[in-house]
C-alpha cells in the first residue's frame, strides 16, 4: 500500500517566511505569467503539440540534474542512460528521491508532481507505482500546448544552431492555436571550434550549404554567418547565446584569423593560442551582428565540460559530466565588452557566470556598461545550472541587489531540456518574495507593499517584456 501525506509537503506557503513574503508572493508574484527567454525544448515537439507516453519520457529522459544524482545513490548507468525500461528508470529514480534532502532535486521533484498532476505524496519506492499510474492517466490530456497553457508561458526562447532550417519555429508561428509565442536564439558555439578541424569542418559545411556560400576563406565564412544572423532575424530571432569557459579578447587581426581559418580548412591542428586569438575575433563579429539588429546578447560563462572522459566516449556529451570551472573572468569579459562599446556596437547583454565566486566580479562588470540608453541594458543573469537553487539564486540576488539595481533584474528562466520544469520560475519568484519579506521583518526595507509589490512583479515578469521587446502570446 502506498503511504498519504496528511500534510503535505508543498504546501501553498512553501518558503514563505513571513507574512510579508506571504503577500509578496500571493498577490502579486504568483499572478504574473511566465516569460521563458531561454531554454533547451526542442522546436519539434513544440511543432508537432507532442503527448509523452508516460513520466519517464516528459520527466527523466534527457535530466543530467537527475542522472547525477541518481549515479550518486550507486544507482547503474543502465537505469540512467542506458537500455532499462522506463518504469525500471522511472523507479529507480523514485528509489533516489529521499536520499535527495537538502538537494533542489527533491524540491523540483514535488513541486513539477503537484503543479502538474495533483500529486502529494512524497515520491519514494513505496510510491512509486501509485505516482507513475496517477501521471501516466494524465498525459493523454497533456500535450506541450495544454502544458504552456496550464503554466501560462506566453514566451519561449528556444536554443538553435545557426545552420538550423527553423522549419518548426515557422511551422508553430503558423498555428494559430498555440498560445505561447516561441522564438528561436542563435546559439553559434560550433562557429568557435577551430581547434577541433574535423567537427569544425562539418560544421562549416552546413554552414555553406545553409547560406549557399562557398565557406572556402575566411570573407565567405564571415558573409554566410551574417546570411544565416539575417534569416534568423527575419524568423523572428532577437536573441543570440554562447556557452563559453571565459570570454575570448585577445588581440587578432582579420589577416590572422584569416590564416587560422585557411589552416583549420585544410585540415591542420591549430594551436590553443591562434584559436583563442580567431574566437576573439569572432567573438566581436557576433557582437556587432547583434547591436546591428537590435538583439539581447546572452554570454553563459564558466562551465567546464566533459571531465569523465571515458564515459563521454561510451555515452556522449550533455549527460551529466559537467562542472563548475575556476577560469579568471574579470580582466578577458572587461576587454570584451569595452571593444564593442568602443564603436558604439554593444548590445544589451545578459552574463551568467557558473562559479559563485565570480558574483561580484560580474555584479560590478555590469555597471561599467550601462549607458542610460535601456533601463539595466548589461544584466546580471539568474542563477544558472549548478547555481539554480536556493542558495545560489539567494547569492545572485544579493550580489545584485548590493552592487546594482535588483529592481531591474530580468527574473528567472528555465534553461531546460523539460516541459514541465516551468516551476522553477515559481521556486525562484517564492525565494524573492522570501528575501523581501525578511528585510522588511528585519526594518530593512519600508513595508510598503505597493512600493515592493510592484518592484516584484517587474522582476517576475514586466522587466523581461519590456526588455527582449518580443510579442507575447495571448493568455485565455
Amino acid at each position: 500500500m502506498s503511504k498519504t501525506n496528511a500534510a503535505p509537503f508543498i504546501t501553498e506557503d512553501f518558503l514563505l517566511g513571513n507574512d510579508v513574503a506571504r503577500e509578496l508572493y500571493h498577490d502579486y508574484a504568483a499572478p504574473e505569467p511566465i516569460f521563458d527567454y531561454h531554454c533547451h525544448l526542442p522546436p519539434d515537439q513544440i511543432a508537432a503539440n507532442k503527448t509523452f507516453r508516460n513520466l519517464y519520457e516528459i520527466w527523466l529522459a534527457g535530466d543530467h540534474y537527475k542522472w547525477r544524482a541518481m549515479r550518486s545513490n550507486g544507482v547503474p548507468e543502465k537505469f540512467c542512460t542506458g537500455n532499462a525500461s522506463d518504469y525500471d528508470k522511472f523507479l529507480a529514480f523514485a528509489r533516489t528521491v529521499p536520499a535527495t534532502l537538502r538537494n533542489p532535486i527533491y524540491h523540483w521533484t514535488h513541486l513539477e508532481l503537484k503543479n502538474y498532476f495533483g500529486i502529494t505524496d512524497l515520491l519514494d519506492k513505496s510510491t512509486a507505482k501509485k505516482t507513475w499510474d496517477a501521471a501516466n492517466a494524465q498525459l493523454p490530456k497533456m500535450p506541450v500546448a495544454e502544458i504552456m497553457r496550464r503554466s501560462r508561458v506566453t514566451v519561449v526562447c528556444t536554443t538553435d544552431d545557426p545552420t538550423d532550417t527553423l522549419e518548426h519555429h515557422r511551422a508553430i508561428r503558423g498555428n494559430r492555436k498555440f498560445k505561447t509565442r516561441v522564438y528561436p536564439t542563435w546559439r553559434p558555439d560550433k562557429a568557435l571550434a577551430v581547434d577541433q578541424p574535423a567537427a569544425f569542418n562539418a560544421w562549416t559545411d552546413k554552414l555553406s550549404a545553409a547560406s549557399g556560400i562557398d565557406c572556402n576563406n575566411l570573407t565567405n565564412f564571415l558573409a554566410a554567418i551574417e546570411r544565416r544572423h539575417e534569416f534568423f532575424h527575419k524568423n523572428g530571432c532577437r536573441l543570440s547565446d554562447h556557452g563559453l569557459s571565459h570570454c575570448f579578447a585577445d588581440d587578432c587581426t582579420e589577416a590572422g584569423a584569416a590564416q587560422t581559418f585557411a589552416d583549420a580548412r585544410a585540415g591542420s591542428q591549430v594551436s590553443l593560442k591562434q584559436a583563442d586569438a580567431f574566437r576573439s575575433f569572432l567573438m566581436v563579429f557576433f557582437g556587432e551582428l547583434d547591436a546591428i539588429r537590435g538583439w539581447t546578447k546572452q554570454l553563459h560563462l564558466g562551465a567546464q565540460r566533459n571531465n569523465n572522459t571515458r564515459l563521454l566516449r561510451a555515452i556522449g556529451p550533455d549527460t551529466g559530466f559537467d562542472s563548475t570551472g575556476d577560469w579568471p573572468q574579470a580582466a578577458s569579459l572587461a576587454r570584451y565588452l569595452d571593444r564593442l562599446d568602443q564603436n558604439n556596437k554593444l548590445p544589451k547583454t545578459i552574463l551568467y557566470n557558473l562559479n559563485p565566486a565570480d558574483n561580484y566580479v560580474v555584479a560590478t562588470m555590469i555597471g561599467n556598461f550601462q549607458d542610460g540608453t535601456i533601463p539595466g541594458k548589461i544584466q546580471f543573469g539568474s542563477g544558472w545550472w549548478f547555481l539554480d537553487q536556493k542558495e545560489g539564486m539567494e547569492w545572485q540576488i544579493n550580489a545584485l541587489s548590493n552592487l546594482g539595481l535588483l529592481s531591474r533584474f530580468v527574473g528567472m528562466l528555465t534553461d531546460s531540456r523539460s516541459f514541465v520544469s516551468y516551476p522553477r520560475h515559481e521556486y525562484f519568484r517564492r525565494i524573492l518574495c522570501n528575501i523581501i519579506g525578511r528585510d522588511v521583518v528585519n526594518g530593512e526595507l519600508p513595508r510598503d507593499m505597493k512600493l515592493l509589490g510592484n518592484m516584484v512583479r517587474d522582476i517576475s515578469y514586466r522587466n523581461a517584456k519590456n526588455y527582449f521587446g518580443l510579442e507575447t502570446g495571448k493568455l485565455e
